[in-house]
């Protein structure tokens, strides 16, 4: 048996679909679903019910699931103990989170919280947003980070699992400044002179919530495909050189606006204005997941000051 099969399992049992997982798992869907058949051939029975819609767990998949999740649990705690990573595992509060978060949000919050529960020993994975969905499936991690937006949220079983709201990010679009602090690409361009597009690949999560801004748009932005990344902090330093119009959370961009690199490539909302279609401007919540069940005191200390913090 192979790790990945037994991720691309717990992928499915949280989506109950083939499609959506193997998007997310960055395969064809023909590849995934072998990779589904390979385990249910080595385990000797079907894991999943396709004759319905949606998919789902057949008995045998129900029993698995637990098998599955402590099984992904002590190999990713194994790797940990050989490699001197596992000591005092009980004082470590390990989080999940997409890399844009680790490195514009996060830092800023941890104070926020150290100033009342004290300080800390932080493990951190920055991934993508699935694998840190996974993170906290698999039992890796004691809490997940992560943007949720109305058009690409984060679907967890309110059963097992128990979330938060931190806050709010806009999401923006951002041009080099000239000379004079105007935008060097300005939106919506022309059929003729369309703008530079620095865009997200098609598995990024916040690449389909920009799509989405477009799609929802007062009138039609003409764009041309300049450069594609995965990366927040990838696409804010092309749109940094010149190289075109990105969509950028706006904590990610707050420094080069404030030093005048950056500016918006479209009108900002008047005063009172909600950020929105008039922009072409997103907003998103920031949220925090933990597993129920995780009662370590370290996490319960965390979760107590965010409860406090929301009431």
């Amino acid at each position: 048996m192979e790790t990945k099969w037994i991720e691309d399992f717990l992928s499915v049992a949280e989506t109950l679909n083939f499609s959506r997982s193997a998007k997310l798992r960055n395969m064809t869907q023909p590849a995934f679903s072998r990779r589904i058949r390979a385990l249910e051939s080595w385990l000797g029975a079907e894991l999943f019910d396709r004759a319905v819609y949606p998919t789902r767990l057949t008995s045998a998949g129900e029993t698995f699931l637990v098998h599955a999740r402590e099984m992904l649990s002590q190999a990713i705690h194994s790797r940990s103990v050989l490699r001197g990573q596992a000591a005092d595992v009980q004082s470590v509060v390990s989080f999940a989170m997409p890399h844009t978060l680790s490195l514009t949000y996060f830092p800023w919050w941890l104070n926020e919280v150290e100033a009342s529960v004290g300080t800390m020993a932080v493990r951190m994975v920055a991934t993508n947003v699935h694998d840190s969905v996974m993170e906290l499936v698999g039992g890796n991690c004691d809490l997940l980070m992560c943007y949720h937006h109305a058009f690409q949220s984060v679907e967890l079983d309110a059963q097992r699992y128990e979330g938060l709201k931190l806050g709010l990010e806009f999401i923006r679009p951002y041009s080099k400044a000239d000379a004079s602090g105007k935008p060097v690409h300005r939106l919506p361009g022309t059929a003729a002179r369309p703008v530079p597009f620095l865009s997200y690949s098609s598995s990024a999560s916040l690449g389909r919530i920009v799509d989405k801004i477009l799609g929802d748009g007062p009138e039609q932005v003409h764009l041309f495909r300049r450069f594609e990344g995965d990366l927040a902090e990838g696409l804010k330093m092309m749109a940094v050189h010149g190289h075109g119009v990105a969509w950028l959370p706006e904590s990610a961009a707050r420094r080069e606006v404030k030093e005048g690199i950056l500016v918006l490539a479209a009108d900002a909302p008047a005063n009172g204005e909600a950020p929105g279609a008039s922009s072409w401007c997103g907003v998103m919540d920031i949220r925090i997941y933990r597993d129920r069940s995780n009662r370590r005191p370290a996490v319960e200390r965390i979760w107590n000051h965010l409860l406090r913090a929301n009431a």
